[in-house]
């Protein structure tokens, strides 16, 4: 069995299971283990997962399969049976790093979460019989009673389907299409507007240029529709180069470029005060959230020395963040 000495949740220090906070976000207290009894590779266990995973609505190129909890011990979920759980593994794509892929989305999702106060998908690693890290996130969208919210993701929102615009139909658009249907269809536009920029901004800190429409949504748990919990988040040039933002119109079209953005191709703080400001928000909000980013916290480099990339990996994922950091950060 695999040797853990952080929370695989929280990446507190000191424990070799769920730590008692994790727990309490995770499973409502109740105790369950990190380490599954079964594997997502190999010919004996393909043919349980390919069934799990017709039975699963969730879109994504990832692999992903439905969970529960039972008798404190996570397993696939039945077909038919409501989950309550995401499992993701390392993807089954031909990509050197593709291991580390479910560490990454872990810690760059305690990022956001712990250091940035951006409301996330509570999520964790857990453990396959082989060892290997598997990313599990509880899902937001069912109610206790196993029923569930109402929930439509951006590019439903926005009426975009591969029929209308071909395969790539999620990366077309822009950021600020997504806060104009915020502002036309949220009664507190503007609180969910501004939490929709700070996601954004920690998008484009954080290299997860992977950002597309379908990882956003509204979601509607009290009556009317706000942003739902931020999920997807990872540092995807970690394993692929790629553009800055995920949307192939960027920020937005009717925004002037910053001449630093014009020089090198990538944004920088001015760029981004310029989408604050076209998507409604007013400039004091606006230079707050940009203020939280100047600089990393000493939390950020604590959390990447925890988590549970290899060394190398952990390294490559600070000098990336770095770099990201200081071209925001430049004259505009």
């Amino acid at each position: 069995m695999k040797t853990i000495g952080v929370c695989p949740a929280t990446l507190q220090p000191g424990h070799d299971t769920y730590s008692p906070l994790a727990l309490k976000m995770l499973f409502n207290g109740e105790k369950v283990s990190p380490f599954l009894g079964f594997d997502f590779e190999g010919v004996n266990a393909s043919s349980d997962l390919q069934e799990n995973q017709r039975n699963l609505s969730i879109s994504g190129v990832q692999e992903k399969y439905s969970a529960v909890v039972e008798y404190g011990h996570i397993r696939l979920s039945h077909p038919g049976e409501q989950s309550t759980f995401i499992l993701k593994p390392a993807p089954l794509i031909h990509l050197q790093t593709r291991k580390q892929i479910p560490a990454n989305e872990h810690l760059t999702m305690q990022i956001a979460s712990q250091v940035y106060g951006i409301d996330t998908a509570a999520n964790a690693l857990c453990f396959s019989a082989k060892g290997q890290p598997v990313y599990i996130t509880r899902r937001f969208d069912v109610k206790p009673d196993l029923t569930k919210y109402p929930m439509e993701d951006f590019a439903s929102v926005l009426g975009k389907t591969e029929q209308g615009a071909g395969s790539n139909f999620k990366y077309d658009g822009h950021y600020a299409m997504i806060a104009d249907a915020i502002r036309a269809v949220v009664p507190a536009w503007m609180v969910e507007t501004e939490r929709f920029f700070k996601l954004v901004l920690f998008n484009y800190l954080y290299a997860n240029e992977d950002a597309h429409l379908k990882n956003f949504s509204l979601i509607n748990r009290n009556g009317e529709y706000a942003l739902a919990p931020a999920y997807d988040l990872l540092n995807t040039r970690l394993h692929l180069e790629s553009d800055d933002l995920g949307l192939k119109g960027g920020l937005a079209p009717d925004i002037e470029p910053s001449d630093a953005m014009l020089r090198t191709g990538h944004l920088c703080r001015t760029d981004f005060e310029r989408f604050g400001r076209r998507i409604g928000l007013p400039a004091k909000r606006t230079e707050r959230v940009l203020d939280l980013f100047m600089e990393f916290p000493p939390k950020v480099n604590n959390l990447i020395a925890r988590s549970f990339l290899s060394e190398k990996m952990k390294c490559n994922y600070k000098r990336i963040i770095e770099q990201q950091r200081q071209w925001f950060v430049r004259e505009g």
